[in-house]
C-alpha cells in the first residue's frame, strides 16, 4: 500500500512540476517576469506530492493549488487578494454598485440590523420602510447575533425570490412582518441635503463606477434648492475608497482643470503615474458627467469630514483638496490606505488584486500608514471621541506597507493600544452599553455642526486633544 501511496506521490510531483517547468518557458517567452526560483519550486512541487499520497485523507488538488496562491498573496499585505469564483463575483457588485438583495443602507445597533435610509424605487422603500426601524427577524432567523455579513448574505439571494423581516419601529413601539421580492438593487453612494438655509450636506459612502454621475446629479439638486449657495458640507467619513476615477472625478468638480489630484509611484513603468482634473482621468462612458456642473462649484466655501474610516480614495480626496488649499479638513487623521491595488484576471471567473504602487498627494506626501492630517481636529461627539481607539488604522495592520522610520510606527502602535485597553476596560466597567454614534447627516451629528460653525464664522469646539495630536502628527 506505501508503495501505491509514493507512486501517487510521485506523479503528482512530477505533474506539478511540470506545469512548473511550463511556467517557467512561458515567463521567459513573455519577458515580463524574473527567472523563476527553481529550488523553490521544486519544494512546493514536493509538498504537494507529500499532502497528496501521505495525507490522512483525499484532498482536492484545485483546493491545494488555490490555497497555495491565497496564501502566497496575502502574505504580501493586508490588502492584495486572490480573488476565486465567489469573491470575484462579490468584488465586482462592490465596484459596480449592483447586487441582489431589497435595497437599504444598513448598521448594527444593538444586535440588530438598523435600516439607515432605504434606497430609493427598491423593494424596501416601496414597502415603506423608514430610517431607525430595526429588523429583528430574517424569515425565520433571529438576527441577534448574526454578523453584518451573514445578515446582508441572508438578506440577498437570487432574482424574484421572496424573505420576510420583522420590523420593530421604534417611534411607533410597535412590531410587523414585511414580505420583499429581492431584485438587482443599484446602489446610492451619494446622498444629500439641505442642512440649513444657503448649506448643504453631501455624503459619499464609497466611491463604485456611478459615483461622479450620482455627485453631480445631486449637485444640480442642491443647486436648484438653493442658487446661491453659501456653504458645502462634503462627508467622506467612513467611506473605505473604492475605485480611483471616482476620487479623481469628485476632486475635479472642485480644482481648476488640469490640476494634479494624485501622482502613484511603484516598480513597474505604468505605476509611475500623475492623474489630473481632467475628464480622461475620471469619464467612463467618453461624455464628461462634470460639464454641466454650476459654476459656483468651483468657489462654494468647502468642507471635508473625515475620521479614521475615510480610506484610499477618500484620502485622495481630502489630500487633493488639502494641497491646493481648496477646502478645510475637518475630524480625525485619517485611515493611511495610501497603496494601488490593481487587479488581473486569471480565468473567466478568478482574478489577483495585487498592489501595484504608493499614492501621493499633489505636493508628494506619501498617504501610506499615515493618511491625511485635518486642519482642524474634532471629537465625535461633544462629550468627545468614545469609539475611536477602538478603530483600527493601516499602520495597525499585519504586514502593512511601512514607512522609513519603524521606531515611530511602534510608538505610535504601543499608543493607540494603550488607549484601546483604557476604553475596553472603562466599557466594561460600565453597566450601561455605551450609546451609538448619532447617524450622519442628522441633526445630533456634532462635526457636521462643527463644519457648519466654519463655514458660517462661528466658534468651532475643536478637540480636546488636538494639541497633543497634532504633535503625534508631527513625529510621524
Amino acid at each position: 500500500m506505501g508503495a501505491k501511496l509514493k507512486v501517487a506521490g510521485f506523479v503528482a510531483l512530477g505533474a506539478l512540476a511540470g506545469a512548473l517547468t511550463t511556467m517557467q518557458l512561458q515567463a521567459f517567452a513573455r519577458g515580463s517576469f524574473a527567472p523563476l526560483p527553481l529550488e523553490e519550486l521544486q519544494q512546493l512541487a514536493a509538498v504537494f506530492g507529500m499532502i497528496k499520497s501521505d495525507y490522512v485523507e483525499a484532498v482536492d488538488e484545485k483546493k491545494l493549488i488555490t490555497d497555495a496562491i491565497g496564501g502566497m498573496v496575502s502574505g504580501l499585505d493586508p490588502h492584495s487578494q486572490y480573488f476565486d469564483k465567489k469573491n470575484f463575483k462579490e468584488f465586482r457588485e462592490g465596484t459596480t454598485g449592483k447586487f441582489v438583495g431589497i435595497g437599504i443602507e444598513m448598521a448594527m445597533e444593538d444586535g440588530l440590523v438598523k435600516v439607515v435610509s432605504p434606497i430609493e424605487g427598491s423593494p424596501a422603500f416601496r414597502a415603506g420602510l423608514k430610517s431607525g426601524d430595526l429588523i429583528t427577524r430574517i424569515d425565520d432567523t433571529p438576527v441577534k447575533g448574526l454578523t453584518v455579513d451573514q445578515a446582508v448574505k441572508r438578506m440577498r439571494g437570487e432574482p424574484n425570490t421572496k424573505v420576510t423581516l420583522s420590523v420593530f419601529r421604534k417611534d411607533e413601539s410597535r412590531s410587523f412582518p414585511v414580505t420583499l421580492i429581492r431584485e438587482e438593487i443599484r446602489q446610492q453612494s451619494v446622498r444629500s441635503k439641505i442642512v440649513e438655509p444657503g448649506y448643504a450636506w453631501l455624503r459619499i459612502s464609497v466611491f463604485q463606477e456611478r459615483s461622479v454621475d450620482d455627485f453631480a446629479r445631486k449637485i444640480d439638486e442642491i443647486y436648484k434648492a438653493e442658487p446661491n449657495l453659501k456653504g458645502l458640507v462634503l462627508d467622506l467619513r467612513n467611506d473605505p475608497g473604492g475605485l480611483l476615477d471616482g476620487a479623481i472625478g469628485i476632486s475635479a468638480a472642485f480644482l481648476p482643470a488640469d490640476a494634479v489630484v494624485v501622482t502613484t509611484n511603484g516598480q513597474v513603468a505604468d505605476s509611475k503615474a500623475s492623474f489630473k482634473a481632467a475628464p480622461e482621468f475620471y469619464a467612463r462612458r467618453g461624455s464628461d458627467p462634470l460639464r454641466r456642473l454650476p459654476e459656483g462649484v468651483k468657489k462654494v466655501p468647502l468642507v471635508v469630514l473625515v475620521n479614521e474610516g475615510s480610506a484610499s480614495a477618500s484620502e485622495i480626496v481630502a489630500g487633493a483638496l488639502q494641497d491646493h488649499k481648496r477646502a478645510t479638513i475637518m475630524g480625525a487623521q485619517t485611515f493611511g490606505k495610501g497603496s494601488v491595488q490593481t487587479w488581473r484576471p486569471l480565468t473567466a471567473d478568478t482574478a489577483l488584486k495585487i498592489t501595484t504602487a504608493r499614492y501621493y498627494t499633489p505636493q508628494g506626501r506619501s498617504i501610506q500608514a499615515t493618511g491625511i492630517v485635518p486642519d482642524v481636529w474634532l471629537d465625535e461627539t461633544a462629550d468627545g471621541n468614545l469609539f475611536a481607539a477602538l478603530r483600527l488604522r493601516e499602520a495597525d495592520l499585519d504586514k502593512h506597507l511601512t514607512q522609513p522610520d519603524e521606531k515611530k510606527d511602534a510608538a505610535r502602535s504601543k499608543a493607540r493600544d494603550e488607549a484601546r485597553q483604557k476604553l475596553e476596560e472603562q466599557l466594561a466597567k460600565s453597566k450601561e452599553p455605551p450609546k451609538p454614534l448619532p447617524e450622519f447627516g442628522s441633526l445630533e451629528d456634532f462635526p457636521l455642526r462643527q463644519a457648519l460653525n466654519q463655514l458660517q464664522g462661528k466658534t468651532v469646539i475643536a478637540s480636546k486633544t488636538a494639541v497633543e495630536r497634532r504633535a503625534e502628527a508631527k513625529t510621524e
